[in-house]
C-alpha cells in the first residue's frame, strides 16, 4: 500500500473500537473479560460468538469465522475486506486519500457528487414544502389520514411536491445547477412543443428514495386525488446513473439494524406500505419499487439476515409477484416465509386497520415457502384427474425438491401426496428428477469444541503457544525452525508460519490488517482465535512457555523417531546383525536426546 493509504487506514484502525462496530449488529454481553452473543454467520442457540476489545479481535467457536474488525464488516456485509475500511471511515467521517484517476473519472466521480447534492437540495425543498409552508397543507393532510405520524415524516425526510409548473426548476437553477444536470436525475421533463422544462412531481406526497449509505439517489410520489391513464398513482424517478430499482431497497437505511436485531426482514411492495409499517413500530420492513424481486435485493437483505418474510398484496397481481420471487430467494439459501393478509387487504391497510401487534401476529404465522407454494398452485390448478394432478406436482417440486433435511423432505412427500391424491411413490419418483446434486461439505478451519484427548490437548496448547510468542517476536522463528519440522504443525498453522517469515525477511511488523489480507479465511480465523486466547504475560514468563512448547513438540517428534527405529531394529534382529546394531545405536541416541529434554511437567503424556 502507498503511504497515502497506509495512513488512511491507520487512522480508520486507530478510530475504530470493534465492540462498537459489531454491537450494531450483535447483541453482546460481557463475561470473563469479553463480549459474547450468538453469531450472526450461523444459526446457533447458545452464544459461541465472542469479541475481544483489548485485542481488537473476533471469533466464534461455533463455525470458526474470525478476524478483525474489517473481517467481521466484510462477512456481515457481504463487501470485499478494503470496501470495509471504507465503510468505515464514511461511518467515522474519514475522507479517503486523494487517488491518481484519469481526468475522465475524475470528471464522473464529480458530476456524481454534483447529483447527489441536486437530489439532496430537492429533497430539501419538499420537505420544507410540506411541513413549513401553506401550499403543503394537502400533504399533511393526507399522511395525517394515513396514521403516519410527525416523526416518521422526519425519519423518511417526506415532502411535497406543489402543484406549480417549474417552482423546484427555478430554486435548482438559481444554485447553479444547469438544466441538464437537474434533467439527468430525473426531477424534470423536457416541454414537448416549446423550449424549456417543467417539474416531474406536481401535487405528490414525495418520498426520497436513498442507497445503503442514506444518499439520496431517486424519488417516488403519492398523488392526491385520483389517478387516471395519464397521471399514475405512483411516480418514481425514471432510470438514472444514480437510480437502478433492481438494486435498491426502500428503507433498507434505516431497518437495517432491526432487521439484524430480529433476524428477519419483511418485504413489501411499496414504499408507502413500507413507511405505514415503519411507522406503526414494525422497524425491519424494506420495500422494492415497482420492480420484481431480485438476485441483487437479496444479496442486501442477507448482509443483515437469513430470514426473509414475503407480505406482498393479497390480490392476484401480489401472489404472482410472490410466486415469481420465491425461487430468487430460495437460490440464495435464504430462510423464506410469506405472510398472507387476510380480507384481501393490503399490509398499509392492515396494520392501520389492526395495528402492530396484530400484524406481529402475521409475522409470527406466516408460512414457510414450501407450504405457500403447495397451497398456491392446489388454488391455481385444476387437479381431478392424474394428469392435472401430475401437472401440479411438476409445478410444486422445483421449490420443494431443494430441501435439504431428509426429515422434512419425508413430511413434505406425504404432504403433497396427501393433498394431490397420489401414491407416495409417484410423487418420490417425480422428487427425483427435481432433486439437485449435493457436494459434500469441505472442513475450512479447525474446530476448536472438538472432543481432545489429554495428548491432543498439550500438543495443540503448545502449538498455539509457540504461534503467540512468533507473533509477538518473528525472531524466534529461528528457535522453531532449529528445532522442529514443518509437519508437527497442522496445515492451517504451517500457513501462519510461513506467512510469518515472510513478513520477517521483508523486515515488515506482522499485524491483524495485513493478516486480514495475506492470509487465507481458515488461517486467518485461526490466528484470531489463538491470539484471543492468550494472555499479557510479562516477556520472560512468554519466553518460558515458548521453550517449553517446543520442547513439547520435539519430545513428539523423537519419540516417532524413536519408536519407528525400534521397530525397523526388530525387522533385523535375525538376519542382518550389521543394520540391527546401527538402527539400534540410532535410536538410543534418540532416546538420550528424549531423556536430556524431559522434566517438564507439561510433558506427562
Amino acid at each position: 500500500m502507498g503511504s497515502d493509504l497506509d495512513e488512511f487506514v491507520e487512522r480508520v484502525t486507530e478510530r475504530t473500537d470493534i465492540y462498537s462496530v459489531v454491537s450494531r449488529y450483535v447483541s453482546l454481553t460481557q463475561r470473563s473479560g469479553r463480549y459474547w452473543g450468538r453469531c450472526p454467520f450461523h444459526n446457533e442457540k447458545t452464544a459461541s460468538f465472542s469479541v475481544s476489545a483489548d485485542k481488537g479481535l473476533f471469533y466464534c467457536f461455533g463455525c470458526g469465522a474470525g478476524g478483525n474488525v474489517f473481517k467481521f464488516l466484510s462477512l456481515i456485509e457481504k463487501i470485499t475486506y478494503f470496501e470495509a475500511i471504507k465503510l468505515q471511515a464514511e461511518r467515522l467521517g474519514i475522507p479517503l486519500p486523494a487517488q491518481r484517476t484519469s481526468p475522465e473519472e475524475e470528471r464522473r466521480r464529480r458530476e456524481e457528487k454534483n447529483l447527489l447534492k441536486i437530489n439532496e437540495l430537492a429533497q430539501d425543498f419538499y420537505h420544507e414544502c410540506l411541513i413549513k409552508t401553506a401550499r403543503g397543507e394537502p400533504g399533511r393532510k393526507y399522511l395525517a389520514a394515513r396514521g403516519i405520524t410527525a416523526e416518521t415524516i422526519e425519519t423518511f425526510k417526506m415532502g411535497f411536491a406543489p402543484d406549480e409548473w417549474d417552482n423546484l426548476f427555478k430554486s435548482l437553477l438559481r444554485q447553479n445547477f444547469t438544466a441538464q444536470q437537474i434533467e439527468s436525475v430525473g426531477l424534470i421533463v423536457k416541454r414537448k412543443n416549446s423550449s424549456g422544462y417543467y417539474d416531474r412531481f406536481r401535487s405528490r406526497v414525495m418520498i426520497p428514495i436513498t442507497n445503503v449509505f442514506g444518499h439520496v439517489v431517486g424519488f417516488g410520489g403519492r398523488i392526491l386525488g385520483e389517478a387516471d391513464e395519464t397521471t399514475p398513482k405512483y411516480l418514481n424517478t425514471p432510470e438514472t446513473v444514480l437510480f437502478n430499482k433492481r438494486n435498491l431497497l426502500f428503507g433498507l437505511d434505516k431497518s437495517n439494524r432491526a432487521i439484524n436485531s430480529s433476524g428477519a426482514a419483511v418485504v413489501v411492495e411499496g414504499y408507502m406500505d413500507a413507511i405505514s409499517l415503519f411507522s406503526a413500530g414494525i422497524k425491519n420492513v424494506v420495500a422494492t419499487l415497482g420492480t420484481a424481486f431480485t438476485p441483487e435485493h437479496v444479496k442486501l437483505i442477507l448482509r443483515y439476515a437469513k430470514k426473509i418474510i414475503f407480505c406482498y398484496d393479497s390480490d392476484e397481481a401480489g401472489q404472482r409477484a410472490t410466486i415469481r420471487a420465491l425461487p430468487i430467494v430460495q437460490e440464495a439459501g435464504a430462510e423464506v416465509f410469506v405472510i398472507k393478509v387476510p380480507d384481501g387487504k393490503d399490509p398499509d391497510e392492515f396494520v392501520r386497520k389492526h395495528g402492530k401487534e396484530s400484524f406481529n401476529e402475521l409475522i409470527k404465522n406466516a408460512q414457510p415457502l414450501v407450504d405457500y407454494r403447495i397451497e398456491y398452485v392446489l388454488e391455481h390448478t385444476a387437479h381431478v384427474t392424474t394428469d392435472e394432478k401430475l401437472r401440479a406436482l411438476e409445478e410444486i417440486l422445483p421449490v420443494v425438491a431443494k430441501i435439504k433435511n431428509e426429515v422434512v423432505r419425508v413430511e413434505y412427500r406425504k404432504k403433497i401426496a396427501a393433498s394431490l391424491g397420489l401414491d407416495e411413490f409417484a410423487v418420490l419418483d417425480a422428487w427425483k428428477k427435481f432433486s439437485p446434486k449435493t457436494e459434500p461439505e469441505k472442513n475450512l478451519v479447525i474446530n476448536p469444541t472438538k472432543n481432545f484427548s489429554k495428548k491432543d490437548l498439550i500438543l495443540r496448547t503448545a502449538r498455539e503457544d509457540i504461534l503467540r510468542m512468533i507473533w509477538q517476536d518473528t525472531e524466534m522463528l529461528h528457535y522453531l525452525s532449529a528445532m522442529l519440522k514443518p509437519k508437527i504443525f497442522p496445515q492451517v498453522h504451517q500457513e501462519i508460519i510461513e506467512w510469518l517469515k515472510t513478513c520477517a525477511e521483508q523486515e515488515r511488523r506482522p499485524d491483524k490488517l495485513r493478516a486480514a489480507t495475506e492470509l487465507s479465511e481458515a488461517a486467518n480465523a485461526e490466528l484470531a482465535r489463538i491470539l484471543m486466547d492468550g494472555t499479557d504475560a510479562p516477556r520472560d514468563t512468554q519466553i518460558k512457555v515458548f521453550k517449553d512448547s517446543l520442547k513439547t513438540l520435539r519430545l513428539v517428534v523423537l519419540h516417532e523417531k524413536y519408536y519407528g527405529l525400534m521397530a525397523e531394529a526388530e525387522k533385523y534382529i535375525s538376519n542382518d546383525t550389521a543394520a540391527y546394531t546401527k538402527t539400534v545405536e540410532e535410536s538410543l541416541k534418540i532416546k538420550k536426546e528424549i531423556d536430556n529434554l524431559k522434566g517438564n511437567p507439561a510433558n506427562c503424556f
